[in-house]
């Protein structure tokens, strides 16, 4: 492929690889950190690994004291490059010159399908970095594809949600709210659009399930908390579905279409755009993006819309303030095509990449699980959180609720 090729595809927006197979040679590439904008009292540039993917490649360099990390003989394609690090309170502190968060934060930074071919050569790559706290209760697990009963029909009562106490502590999540990202096609707002409109400020659901608040609910460290549409045995389908009468709440569908389960405490409905479902509308093949937040506000006073440029329509959408969000992981679809960035639906400071299925259509039984980063000392497993979902999850047909693997 000849040089000027390379240049024209450039400014293209690409979902998948490139073949460049006829390039004539390997080039060098420089990736730049640049730190997060509340990092006013120092930069803590040096000693930072830089993380480039490109199919089943992984290459990692790490930053100098400029925050450069230099990559040698890359072949030009098209690669996500990411990277995170842990900060402890004190250092927070002295970066930002703020008062210690708890649990210290997150650093990370990730730039998804970037073009990098010979142009690039002389210009370090800018990677931006955002800052987050580091969260007590976090999204575990999303199990949305469903899958084939014995009569091979599509199956989907056996979908579910499962959270995580990364914490040291036992938390009480009573009162914790639960937000599905909208999943309609045409997206109702992209990225862009929020910003023009919002500036950044808001992120666009089509439903909202809250725990009970009407006494704790207490997860110890390392504990779970398992949410469904129907808390029964669903085992009897397939080896990939499970026997879910054990979790803790479940969303009661006021059609009758799904089967409940009297004895499980009900999730409570505080929004949806389905009039008359309270279902938690997991998507099989994805968008499925989920978010959790705490608020002493209630939900639906917030401001709602029907879409970019729309005053009226049939669907119309929950706009939840950025602020209160404590976690979220963008699941995206993966079309034949490959995954398409533009349809993220979550700003990179509450989740710099994203995950997805492996099927194109669901129904497959997978589920999409935190890796284990570590074990304490007493066995406890801490789970992967660097603020990245390409990063921090892995799919499988096999794993089960309230499971996780040991790395």
């Amino acid at each position: 492929m000849k040089r000027n090729s390379i240049y024209l595809l450039a400014g293209l927006l690409l979902s998948g690889c490139i073949d460049y197979d006829d390039v004539s040679r390997a080039v060098d590439i420089k990736v730049q950190l640049q730190m997060p904008a509340e990092f006013t009292q120092g930069e803590d540039l040096k000693g930072h690994d830089i993380v480039m993917k490109q199919g089943s490649t992984t290459l990692t360099a790490t930053t100098d004291d400029k925050g450069i990390a230099s990559f040698t003989g890359l072949i030009p394609d098209v690669y996500d490059i990411s990277c995170s690090w842990d900060i402890s309170s004190d250092d927070y502190m002295r970066l930002t010159g703020e008062k210690a968060v708890a649990n210290g934060c997150t650093v990370s930074g990730s730039l998804n399908e970037r073009l990098l071919s010979e142009q690039q050569e002389d210009t370090p790559v800018i990677l931006p970095t955002n800052v987050s706290v580091k969260r007590d209760i976090i999204i575990g697990k999303i199990a949305a594809s469903g899958s084939k009963d014995q009569n091979n029909r599509n199956y989907m009562a056996g979908k579910y949600l499962e959270l995580y106490n990364q914490s040291d502590d036992t938390v009480n999540v009573g009162g914790l709210y639960i937000g599905l990202l909208e999943s309609t096609s045409p997206q109702p707002y992209t990225l862009n659009n929020l910003h023009e409109d919002y500036q950044d400020s808001v992120v666009v659901v089509k439903q909202i399930f809250q725990i009970p608040d009407d006494k704790p609910f207490l997860v110890a460290p390392g504990g779970t908390v398992l949410l469904t549409n129907s808390a029964t045995d669903h085992s009897d389908v397939n080896s990939m579905e499970y026997d879910l009468t054990g979790a803790d709440f479940e969303s009661k569908d006021e059609t009758g279409s799904m089967i409940n389960n009297p004895a499980t405490p009900a999730l409570i409905t505080t929004f949806s755009i389905f009039a008359k479902n309270a279902t938690m509308n997991l998507m099989q093949g994805g968008p499925c993006g989920v978010i959790i937040f705490r608020t002493n506000e209630h939900p639906t006073d917030w401001q709602h819309t029907y879409g970019y440029g729309k005053t009226s329509g049939t669907l119309y959408y929950l706009l939840v303030p950025k602020r209160v969000i404590l976690d979220g992981v963008d699941y995206l679809k993966n079309r034949p095509t490959g995954i398409d960035v533009s349809s993220k639906r979550l700003y990179p400071e509450i989740d710099a990449g994203y995950t997805h299925i492996e099927a194109t259509g669901g129904y497959t039984g997978e589920v999409v699980y935190r890796r284990t980063a570590k074990k304490n000392a007493d066995g406890r497993k801490i789970l992967m959180d660097t603020n990245n979902s390409q990063n921090d999850f892995k799919v499988s047909t096999t794993i089960k609720p309230r499971e996780y693997d040991d790395n």
